[in-house]
């Protein structure tokens, strides 16, 4: 392919953002990084932000994130995530029609499945605010490939690794076994549902698959959709274990309602045959790094001066 010129990185300052833009550098060391803020909310600052730049690939991570956010303020998060996507799709449509769009969705806006893997061609049916905006953006950049869009969906499972905020659960659970290592809390965890079954990815995989999009985008018909998972469903009481094991900390385990989220499904697991036979693409981080990685991040958090 032809390498990328010019690459417009949305939310280059968020969790994903931040491993992506060292992983895009190291991938296309030629090109040009845009990864100044763009303000999703503003029609005409969207627009000359894409004017000015030209970009030939645009990564659109920017969005309010998690399932509380989006519960706090809905009407935010469709303004961003819907709307906010709108107003870049159709910047680029107007002013870099040749810009290849890869809009990070979510694998939270499938339906819930007792068992198997979710493919893409699964059914949609958003269970929260978060997943209703992701979903509807999805939607609304498929029916803008009549105008030309050149629009790729992808689909991540959840992801974790260094640097990732306490408000999800890997890292909430890694950010208190710290504490208690520290001496700075109680032998004693709240968590949520420990039950429950999760496709966890490694953030470094998850951004390797973005590379590869990037990559291979000639060879991606507008419209790709792709799921990016591990493939294994955790249940996330055995990932508590093992973070307690790694960290030779023994501690209560208390379950908080607070912590809990009804509408969450019991079970997920992506079916990624569609990217590894596109892209070439599969997880190569070990669980056991992941896990090592996160924990050591957290580590370091809470040993600065004050903690976290």
């Amino acid at each position: 392919m032809t390498a990328p010129r010019r690459i417009l990185l949305t939310g280059a300052g968020g969790f994903v953002g931040r491993h992506l833009t060292a992983a895009l550098a190291a991938a296309f060391p030629d090109a040009a990084l845009l990864t100044e803020q763009v303000e999703l909310r503003d029609e005409a600052a969207v627009a000359a932000q894409v004017a000015a730049g030209q970009p030939d690939v645009c990564v659109h991570l920017a969005a309010i994130a998690t399932v509380a956010a989006a519960r706090d303020d809905e009407d935010l998060a469709w303004d961003v995530n819907l709307h906010g996507t709108l107003r870049l799709a159709r910047a680029i449509l107007r002013h870099a029609p040749q810009c290849r769009l890869l809009f990070v969705s979510s694998a939270d806006i499938y339906a819930n499945r007792a068992d198997g893997l979710l493919d893409e061609e699964a059914k949609l049916a958003p269970r929260n605010a978060y997943a209703a905006t992701k979903a509807a953006a999805d939607l609304a950049l498929g029916a803008m490939l009549g105008q030309g869009l050149l629009v790729a969906r992808l689909r991540p499972f959840n992801h974790t690794g260094p640097g990732q905020s306490a408000d999800l659960v890997i890292a909430a659970f890694a950010r208190q076994i710290a504490r208690v290592a520290a001496g700075l809390q109680a032998p004693v965890l709240a968590v949520g549902n420990l039950d429950s079954f999760r496709d966890f990815l490694d953030v470094r995989d998850v951004c390797a698959a973005y590379v590869a999009c990037i990559e291979r985008g000639e060879a991606l018909p507008p419209g790709t959709i792709l799921n990016l998972g591990s493939g294994e469903a955790r249940r996330v009481g055995d990932v508590l274990a093992e973070l307690l094991a790694l960290a030779g900390v023994s501690a209560e385990v208390r379950a908080e309602a607070a912590r809990t989220r009804p509408d969450a499904a019991a079970r997920v697991a992506a079916d990624t045959a569609r990217a590894r036979a596109l892209l070439g693409w599969r997880p190569v981080v070990p669980w056991s790094q992941t896990l090592a990685d996160v924990l050591d991040d957290w580590r370091a958090r809470v040993g600065a001066v004050g903690g976290v």
